[in-house]
């Protein structure tokens, strides 16, 4: 059993419409060097424990509004708090045609075994609910929370393998790549034969998904990259009793306006508090 709660009537002047955003961190980013050589870039924040560890979106970045916004909230409150770029995102090496879900995956480990601190709430948006639930997964003893924002898991096998029509997926077989139109870049963006193949090594809902600590899952009733039924799947396939859904009925896929921003840091003020001292 779940809850599902639907908001509406929120005053939304946009998906993307932000006011009084507060600043980056002005420090530059600290780096390390992964086995292979790439360098991870990532944002810390030392303090009070629960620590908040947020895990980006395909092709975004840790600058983007809800980071630097929770970044803000954890400074403010004097919470430890954790932002990164995966291996050819924002600020890490590589390029993103050479990244993948078991890649990003190792990133996420990574970033959580070696500079975060302590127990963690993590939270994810988009392809970062895919991470964050597999982080979950990995680390059960290092996770008190987790928070999704338009979590997309096995979003490789089931928003683009499976909608591919035969030409699509013989055209990526025989070149290995696709370039698909993307509603928030003026350039496409690239696919790789990889990410598919790899993504199916990592697909957590077709079954049962040991997960059972607190789970709090937002989304967008007008998402048109995510469908908001993808939350309904992902709250019955946890084992957790203790879930929650949140539909945003006017809410697309970024959830980045001034109303989504202020849920998303009650959400996350709340659940840091019931952990506190963990």
């Amino acid at each position: 059993m779940f809850r599902v709660i639907v908001k509406t009537g929120i005053d939304r002047p946009g998906d993307n419409s932000i006011t009084n955003l507060p600043a980056a961190n002005p420090e530059s980013a600290r780096s390390f060097s992964a086995s292979d050589g790439q360098t991870i870039a990532y944002h810390v924040i030392e303090g009070k424990t629960p620590g908040v560890m947020f895990l980006g979106g395909l092709m975004s970045d840790m600058s983007g509004t809800k980071a630097i916004a929770l970044e803000s909230l954890c400074r403010a409150a004097g919470r430890a708090f954790v932002r990164f770029d995966y291996l050819g995102h924002g600020e890490s090496s590589g390029r993103f045609i050479e990244g993948t879900i078991g890649r990003w995956h190792a990133d996420t480990l990574t970033v959580l075994d070696e500079i975060a601190r302590g127990p963690q709430i993590l939270v994810g948006s988009s392809m970062g609910g895919w991470q964050m639930l597999l982080a979950a997964r990995a680390r059960p003893e290092r996770i008190v929370g987790l928070i999704g924002v338009a979590a997309a898991p096995d979003f490789t096998e089931d928003l683009m393998w499976d909608q591919f029509d035969d030409a699509t997926k013989a055209r990526i077989q025989t070149d290995g790549i696709l370039h698909l139109p993307s509603e928030y870049e003026d350039t496409p963006y690239p696919v790789s034969l990889a990410l598919i193949e790899d993504g199916r090594n990592h697909l957590l809902l077709r079954s049962p998904l040991e997960v059972n600590c607190p789970l709090h899952l937002i989304h967008g009733m007008a998402d048109r990259d995510v469908p908001w039924q993808t939350a309904l799947r992902i709250a019955e396939a946890v084992s957790s009793e203790d879930v929650s859904v949140t539909l945003i009925k006017a809410g697309g896929h970024r959830l980045s306006a001034a109303a989504d921003l202020a849920h998303l840091s009650s959400v996350v003020s709340g659940m840091a508090v019931y952990h506190n001292g963990c």
